[in-house]
């Protein structure tokens, strides 16, 4: 029996924490990393006679996603009571949306190895989210953080339409990418604000009937994602192929093992018990609301890889990578209207500034860099104030703490030596202490400038104009030739 007489069914839960300034049902902040329990109040941490008051930003946040997923949008919509016990589920019960969700019957199309695939999505509900547990393994303690306990959720819920790793990946970093461009979420995997459940089963491939699945969480990387749907799909073929039976139950993904790991059986609604929040009204999605999301919506990754493209006139590389990056388009068109050289700006954002962020695994939104100093860069390097090599380190140096590049140029003199006269005897010189050089590249050996060109930015510290250089150098070597 081989493996690929078996097809993996694969479906999301995604959970995305919204970027309202308040919680969902309270005036709470939603500032991450915060002191623990700073932000909080009776709402969010479910004292007694504590009612909640809707968010109505959030509804707005969760409609505009629904908008963008091709989704129905329901005018109605209720929440409801999710019951069951856990140390950060200080109500001992969540708000959520069970019966009637605000978005359902929605799709996302995806590129896959056999051309576009849609992917259903079956709902998008509203809910709160739950504290956080930090655990002290060396005095075997837990503490209960409820900073996160009623920061507002939308969790997708997508059809099990994903045959394999490749697919999810590509869906999630194209939703990850939408709800970016929305401004709805920073969508942060390390920072739980993007989580993703991960629920597979295998059936034989003429088998019709879907089989019995597996919930996986704990999955903080895309990479992870893929590894752990990898591990989980062989061994239920393994399970399968030894004539066991799957057990419906939810699993750990333990990313530095490789391996998942049981934590409990999988529930079912009726586990739950479900019933209509009695503390909140019904949920009114109006016209003024709907026109306003069609009005706002932004221009999404596609439509400015075309305006870059096109208008702004940078490659198709160019423009690619850096609209794989909400922040990183913010930082490029902000910088472009102030220094209106687009291929000078991309060629720094995909080069030296990707460079950084793989260095120090930060993401764009990191970047401390202001437009005005980049385009103040920008420009000094279009003029010869600075050459390549120091241009590298002052990019740097502004890159992470902003730093203003004219004056830290100036008070670090580094400043690109522009004078003609002084770089002309400089070269004089170059040229009567090396003659073997000269002779080799009068004698047509091209590579000798460049050991000529290195003597005379050495003798400069460095500072001396390359252009300039190179001119100048020629020019007196070739007066005899």
């Amino acid at each position: 029996m081989r493996m690929n007489e078996y097809k993996m069914d694969i479906g999301l839960e995604i959970h995305i924490e919204l970027s309202t300034d308040t919680k969902i049902f309270c005036k709470c902040s939603t500032q991450f990393g915060c002191e623990p329990n700073v932000n909080t109040c009776p709402v969010c941490t479910g004292m007694p006679g504590a009612l909640p008051v809707l968010n109505k930003q959030a509804v707005r946040y969760a409609a505009a996603v629904g908008d963008a997923l091709n989704c129905k949008i329901n005018t109605i919509s209720k929440f409801d009571r999710k019951n069951y016990y856990y140390p950060d589920n200080p109500q001992n019960y969540q708000i959520t949306q069970f019966y009637t969700p605000i978005c359902e019957n929605g799709y996302l199309e995806i590129d896959t190895i056999d051309g576009k695939k849609n992917i259903g999505i079956r709902e998008i509900h509203m809910e709160e989210d739950a504290g956080k547990l930090l655990h002290n393994d060396l005095k075997n303690v837990s503490f209960i953080d409820y900073n996160r306990a009623g920061v507002p959720l939308i969790e997708i819920v997508t059809m099990p339409d994903f045959s394999n790793g490749d697919e999810v990946t590509c869906f999630l970093e194209k939703l990850r990418l939408i709800i970016q461009y929305l401004q709805v979420s920073d969508c942060k995997l390390n920072e739980g604000s993007m989580r993703v459940d991960v629920n597979l089963s295998v059936r034989k491939k003429e088998c019709e009937e879907l089989g019995t699945r597996t919930e996986m969480k704990n999955l903080n990387s895309f990479r992870a994602i893929k590894r752990a749907i990898d591990n989980e799909a062989s061994r239920q073929i393994e399970v399968l192929k030894n004539g066991g039976i799957i057990d419906m139950e939810t699993r750990r993904w333990d990313d530095l093992k490789e391996e998942s790991f049981v934590m409990r059986s999988k529930e079912e609604a009726k586990d739950y018990r479900y019933f209509p929040e009695p503390d909140l009204p019904m949920v009114y999605v109006d016209d003024a609301m709907l026109k306003d999301i069609e009005l706002s919506k932004p221009q999404f990754r596609h439509e400015k890889n075309d305006y870059y493209i096109n208008e702004l006139k940078i490659p198709e590389y160019d423009a690619k990578l850096i609209t794989l990056d909400y922040d990183m388009t913010v930082l490029f068109e902000e910088t472009v209207k102030i220094c209106d050289k687009p291929k000078n700006i991309s060629n720094w954002l995909i080069g030296e500034a990707n460079r950084i962020l793989k260095e120090k695994e930060w993401d764009a939104c990191d970047i401390k860099m202001s437009p005005k100093n980049f385009a103040m860069f920008v420009n000094m390097v279009s003029e010869g104030i600075i050459n390549s090599n120091v241009a590298k380190v002052v990019f740097e140096k502004m890159f992470l703490e902003d730093i203003n590049p004219e004056k830290y140029v100036e008070e670090n003199g580094l400043k690109q030596n522009s004078d003609g006269e002084m770089i002309k005897k400089i070269v004089q010189d170059v040229i009567n202490d090396n003659e073997q050089s000269v002779r080799d590249y009068k004698a047509g050996k091209d590579k000798a400038i460049g050991y000529l060109v290195g003597q005379v930015m050495k003798k400069a510290a460095g500072k001396a104009n390359p252009k300039l250089v190179n001119e100048l150098l020629l020019e007196e070597l070739r007066k005899d030739m």
